[in-house]
């Protein structure tokens, strides 16, 4: 289920605390069952954990699409946020590509320790749209 009723100050919220766990060390990319898609992309544009900090350390509201109700076995679960943001990166021949980026962010917490981030990124292989653009 797509959500979009989020307000500027909600994102730019979420942003800094997807930014913080950056700088912190508090976020993993998905790689693991069926994250094929994030290796390929890690691969093909080689995202090392320099880029990745680049990238994601870039973020701004406009590039937010919306949110999803994580929904797993048929449980509840809190909600990912998805975005799209354009960036021009080298891939594994060394030619420049703008690249549309879909990441989708798990925001997870516990009683034991502040949010860690869970994150999917790969080219964006559907349609999308902006809630800020």
């Amino acid at each position: 289920m797509i959500l979009k009723d989020y307000t500027k100050e909600m994102i730019t919220n979420l942003i800094d605390i997807i930014k913080e766990c950056v700088f912190e060390d508090r976020i993993t990319v998905s790689l693991e069952g069926s994250r094929t898609e994030n290796v390929q992309f890690i691969e093909e544009y080689n995202i090392n954990e320099e880029k990745l900090v680049e990238i994601l350390s870039q973020l701004v509201k406009e590039d937010f699409c919306y949110g999803l109700k994580n929904m797993q076995d048929g449980v509840l679960h809190n909600d990912l946020y998805v975005f799209c943001p354009v960036k021009d990166l080298y891939n594994i021949k060394g030619e420049k590509e703008s690249v549309d980026i879909y990441m989708r962010f798990n925001m997870i917490q516990s009683d034991e320790e502040p949010y860690r981030i869970l994150v999917s990124l790969h080219k964006r292989n559907k349609p999308i749209t902006y809630i800020f653009k």
